[in-house]
């Protein structure tokens, strides 16, 4: 049983999710000698679904190694990685503003699905859960997209848009699960929450 957890992730969203369901949470990021975004680095032929776990993994095995370094107080671990695909391929993060029109030209009327895998691990115990939904962008004009990366919104996002804001005005049809197209499903959140005997 514990009172709270620790959220290793630098997501604002998530740490909205977690109030909204009304659990503790105390942050556990990175140190600045890690290389966290090696982690999310892409293998071969890799699948959306098969590559969304693996990194969601790879985070959650540095985050207890360093909870364990740090000599913290035992408390269950929380990690998650979302990833847009559009078929096989996986639309990550931005770099620029020239990728992130690139990849809002290529959802322009078209349905994607967007995976958000979530672990959790304390002492030698860990599950996990994978969400999986489906967006459908209209389709939008060069001059849409152009003021939509005008705002910053989509840089620092998978697929570069946040659901949350002003794409929103794009979305024609959403099915599966709004918290995890943010970033942290909670209905399988709350889950893996329960087994660990910690609730809101």
């Amino acid at each position: 049983m514990s009172d709270f957890i620790y959220l290793a992730s630098q997501s604002p969203r998530r740490r909205q999710l977690l109030e909204q369901i009304g659990v503790q949470h105390r942050l556990l990021l990175p140190e600045p000698q890690e290389d966290a975004e090696a982690l999310e680095a892409l293998m071969p032929g890799e699948s959306p679904a098969r590559y969304v776990q693996r990194v969601t993994g790879l985070k959650l095995d540095a985050a207890v190694t360093r909870l364990q370094a740090q000599g913290l107080p035992a408390a269950p671990v929380l990690c998650a990685d979302t990833t847009v695909a559009l078929g096989r391929d996986i639309l990550g993060k931005p770099h620029n503003p020239a990728e992130a029109r690139a990849m809002l030209a290529r959802l322009s009327g078209q349905t994607h699905r967007v995976l958000t895998a979530v672990a959790m691990q304390k002492g030698r115990k860990r599950l996990a859960a994978l969400s999986v939904s489906w967006v459908r962008f209209a389709p939008m004009t060069a001059a849409q997209i152009r003021a939509y990366v005008a705002s910053g919104e989509p840089m620092g996002k998978a697929g570069a848009y946040g659901v949350q804001g002003k794409a929103a005005a794009h979305i024609e049809h959403l099915r599966g699960s709004y918290s995890g197209i943010m970033g942290l499903p909670l209905f399988e959140t709350a889950q893996l929450l329960r087994a660990f005997g910690v609730h809101g």
